[in-house]
């Protein structure tokens, strides 16, 4: 009989401690969220948002981000400077404190800042954590310091190297990710300047730089209209109801508010949220303040002017923000976010805030401009009759309950599982693909719903017309939320739902539909990770009886290269209908080889921005991008 291992010994000696920065370095993911390239320019908006903070001190104008050639990064401030002099309770350089040490910084209180996006003090300390080494110069006092760190750990003291003149101050960081830690140091500059433009919108005067050296791209942003020009940059591409948006910006006590909003003929809302500059994604209290004063303050309007009659009932939240854009900026000394990734504001006091300004300056703008009063007023009017006409459309589309499956459309091939967290439902563009899919499936837990054609566009229709297309009405009655006013996560029926489209320009069409859909009704879908996209392989290669499938142009050089001179076959996949049932299940289905690609709204601002450019009524914005990027096409079906 085998004997038994030894049980292993937990004790007093098997408690560990991770000293100084040793806990950022073996949990990176728990500081940057993780170690991929969202990871990598989280390393950049650490430092940033310490420089916006000094712009929103007042004391700072500009800030140059640069990307090297080498992947290192520098961020240079013109701002105080990180304090240099000796800290009495460390008994070291403040520098290396903040540097070196989690929780430290100046936004815990005291003076040093009024209000600031850092709250943890955890920032720029975590990138000097995760990079193999970084220099940081500091401007202040007539003199250039600099401290020189190797994995989190100082390998130099403190050192005034030079003289400058006194009015020279700010703060320089260069750093170097760790290629230990991070997938790839490969940065993308769209994403880095959309994030950039937004801070410079929501900072009122602020220069910020983007350069990137190996391109020779540079972008450099300000607004002197703040987030005005923000509201008019994202409805640039709509028909605006109010030409110029209204615009508050009122201090209440230790809080300052500021809201931009214009109405355009569109039938989505698009309201972005920030505290201290920080977008909050998924809303808060300045978000429910902001909501409530727009309701009370349209309706208010529209019953003193006698455009709701006594007899009508109240015009809805959902109504009154019909082809609204909003922005909704506060500033606050505490802010209390959710957690390090600050994406939803909790301090209770900001919701008063916010109505109270709201209601004041917005109820006395629509007096002042009676001609925008009325027409913001009758498209909201508008609005709730299509509300009406919608949900005697989405009774037909109601989900009955859990057991009462007849209620599902007929096309879905339901699965047997009943939990929604191990259920899956595959979204199959075409009855071809759809009847392979059916039966490559694993029927225990994957549910299969064809869609014929190209659903609605949704970005041009509201919900009483979106209701109508047959194969919108399949969907939301097989996901089980409904929409609207009426969704439900809850009774979401399945925690997988995966797009599986062909490989083609139809099949990219049809997902970027859905992904419209998605993006504009259910969006908590995609927030809460329910929503992916399949990968079918775009070749196969096969070597006599060796069959390799291959998902990308690049993937096929390389084994073409590496198959040179010897007998090969290759098979091109334009559609999923071509494959054999067990070629989808071993390849697109199978959850042990299987590659899927999660939707996240990372920046819902330039989701917002990318849907309305692609999907909206406006041609030459689209014209635009098609004109810019039509070169990098590589396989166009004709």
């Amino acid at each position: 009989m085998a004997q038994k291992a030894p049980k292993p010994v937990y004790d007093a000696s098997s408690i560990q401690v991770l000293e100084g920065l040793e806990a950022v370095r073996r949990r990176p993911g728990m500081y940057i969220g993780s170690t991929d390239q969202r990871g990598l320019h989280h390393l950049i908006y650490e430092v940033v948002d310490n420089a916006v903070d000094e712009a929103v001190a007042e004391v700072a104008t500009t800030i140059s981000v640069t990307i090297h050639p080498d992947s290192s990064v520098t961020v240079v401030d013109d701002g105080r400077g990180i304090p240099t002099g000796m800290h009495a309770k460390m008994n070291k350089s403040a520098l290396e404190v903040v540097m070196t040490t989690l929780h430290a910084g100046g936004k815990f209180g005291g003076e040093g800042y009024r209000m600031s996006s850092g709250l943890h003090g955890v920032g720029v300390s975590v990138v000097n954590a995760l990079s193999e080494w970084c220099v940081t110069e500091v401007r202040q006092n007539g003199g250039l310091f600099r401290q020189r760190y190797e994995y989190g750990k100082p390998v130099t003291e403190v050192e005034r190297v030079k003289k400058v003149p006194k009015s020279q101050t700010g703060t320089t960081q260069h750093w170097m990710p760790d290629r230990q830690i991070f997938d790839e140091l490969e940065y993308d500059y769209d994403t880095l300047a959309t994030r950039l433009r937004e801070l410079a919108y929501l900072t009122r005067g602020l220069k910020i730089t983007l350069i990137e050296e190996e391109t020779d791209r540079e972008a450099t942003f300000y607004f002197e209209g703040g987030i005005q020009s923000y509201v008019r940059h994202l409805n640039r591409t709509k028909n605006v109801v109010n030409p110029i948006p209204f615009y508050i910006n009122r201090e209440v006590g230790d809080y300052v508010v500021e809201v931009a909003l214009q109405y355009n003929d569109s039938y989505a809302e698009s309201t972005h949220t920030f505290a201290n500059n920080v977008n909050t994604i998924d809303g808060g209290t300045h978000l429910t303040g902001f909501k409530a004063a727009l309701t009370r303050t349209v309706n208010d309007y529209a019953r003193k002017n006698g455009l709701l009659k006594e007899n009508d009932p109240n015009l809805s939240g959902d109504d009154v923000r019909e082809g609204l854009t909003a922005i909704v900026s506060v500033k606050l000394p505490e802010p209390q976010f959710e957690g390090q990734t600050k994406g939803k504001l909790g301090n209770a006091d900001m919701a008063g805030a916010v109505q109270s300004v709201v209601n004041e300056y917005l109820g006395q703008e629509l007096g002042e401009q009676p001609q925008q009063a009325r027409r913001i007023v009758e498209k909201c009017i508008n609005a709730a009759r299509a509300r009406e006409a919608a949900r005697k459309a989405r009774e037909l589309v109601q989900r009955k309950g859990a057991l009462e499956t007849f209620s599902l459309p007929g096309k879905l091939a339901d699965c047997s599982e009943r939990d929604p967290s191990r259920a899956e439902l595959f979204i199959v563009e075409g009855d071809s693909a759809g009847g392979t899919a059916k039966q490559g499936r694993d029927r225990r837990y994957q549910a299969i719903l064809p869609l014929r054609g190209k659903i609605l566009n949704v970005e041009k229709a509201r919900l009483d017309k979106m209701l109508q297309n047959a194969e919108i009405r399949a969907l939301i009655t097989a996901l089980g939320t409904s929409i609207g006013e009426q969704f439900d996560p809850t009774n979401l029926r399945y925690h997988k739902i995966i797009i599986m489209t062909d490989a083609d320009v139809d099949g990219a069409h049809i997902r970027t539909l859905l992904l419209t859909f998605f993006f504009r009704h259910l969006e908590s879908l995609i927030v809460d990770g329910y929503l992916y996209i399949a990968q079918p392989p775009l070749y196969s290669i096969r070597q006599g009886s060796n069959l390799e499938w291959i998902h990308s142009d690049a993937e096929l050089a390389v084994q073409m290269k590496e198959l040179e001179g010897k007998r090969y076959e290759v098979q091109r996949y334009k559609g999923l209908g071509e494959m054999n049932a067990d070629q989808l299940w071993d390849t697109t289905m199978d959850a042990d080889q299987r590659t899927l690609v999660q939707v996240t709204i990372d920046d819902a601002v330039r989701a917002d921005e990318t849907f309305d450019m692609l999907m909206g009524s406006s041609v030459p914005p689209r014209k635009r991008f098609i004109q810019t990027h039509a070169r990098e096409v590589a396989n166009l079906d004709v």
